[in-house]
């Protein structure tokens, strides 16, 4: 499979170091970016071709994968319009929809968009993929496999929620960061080292995470199991409630999705 990278920022630089020697050879992957210092990094890194413009290399392509932010997304596929034919578009752009990539692309049609997070940097992302209907089973099983190089995948029967991936898993790595920052803030405060709180917080973090995912239970289910009424996690959720953390928690995540939709109708606009 001969892949293109449109973009060569940190999500590509991980798709392709997940690729190489696995899905693709380095031969057979190109990167174009308006960067030279960013070709010449991946270039040396992977052993990837690299060019500024966007040129006949395109046209060979199996796979064209479009990395570029949702704001630039309309003015590249312009230039990369006369390059397509039949080759799968692959965009992991924030809320630019397939309908108007199509329209860019004068109509068209085998393109998935994807929603990967910044954890496919270490292989353990998780992207959220929604095809469009014209995309074939060896289409789908050819994003799949560039996706799945950084992580896991999970495709959602409709594109429009692909808003809500975004908020959840696409923003999520913030939010996880966010209370860590929390956490080694109060641990300063109780009267440990900033360094020794913060290992205890992503030790905690990682070990919870992976407890959830190998146990049957329900993570509410186990966090009862942490909390004995009248004890310390008692009292630190009961604080959390009274502040209304979960229901703000709540509230930004839909703020999320708001704004991913809002992204699709300004940045999807001709």
């Amino acid at each position: 499979m001969k892949i293109a990278f449109i973009g060569g920022g940190n999500m590509a630089a991980a798709l392709i170091g997940g690729l190489v020697g696995k899905v693709a050879e380095p031969q057979n992957i190109h990167v174009v970016d308006i960067s030279a210092d960013a070709l010449k990094a991946l270039g040396a890194r992977f052993g990837v071709s690299t060019s500024t413009a966007i040129d006949g290399a395109i046209a060979a392509a199996d796979v064209v994968v479009l990395a570029v932010k949702p704001q630039q997304m309309r003015d590249v596929v312009a230039v990369l319009k006369p390059f397509i034919g039949a080759q799968l578009v692959v965009s992991i752009a924030a809320g630019i929809r397939i309908a108007d990539i199509s329209r860019w692309l004068g109509g068209h049609e085998a393109i998935v968009r994807a929603m990967p997070n910044t954890p496919a940097l270490i292989g353990r992302g998780i992207t959220g993929v929604a095809p469009a209907a014209q995309v074939s089973t060896l289409q789908r099983a050819q994003a799949d496999s560039i996706l799945k190089a950084v992580g896991e995948t999970l495709w959602v029967d409709a594109e429009d929620k692909l808003d809500a991936v975004t908020a959840i898993s696409g923003s999520g790595p913030a939010y996880v960061f966010y209370f860590l920052e929390a956490m080694e803030k109060a641990a300063a405060e109780l009267g440990l080292a900033p360094a020794d709180g913060l290992q205890l917080a992503k030790v905690t973090f990682e070990g919870a995470t992976e407890l959830a995912r190998r146990s049957e239970e329900s993570v509410a289910r186990l966090r009862e199991r942490v909390t004995s009424k009248g004890g310390t996690t008692y009292a630190a959720l009961t604080s959390m409630e009274n502040a209304g953390v979960k229901d703000a928690i709540v509230a930004a995540l839909k703020a999320a999705d708001a704004r991913s939709k809002e992204l699709g109708d300004e940045f999807g606009k001709d």
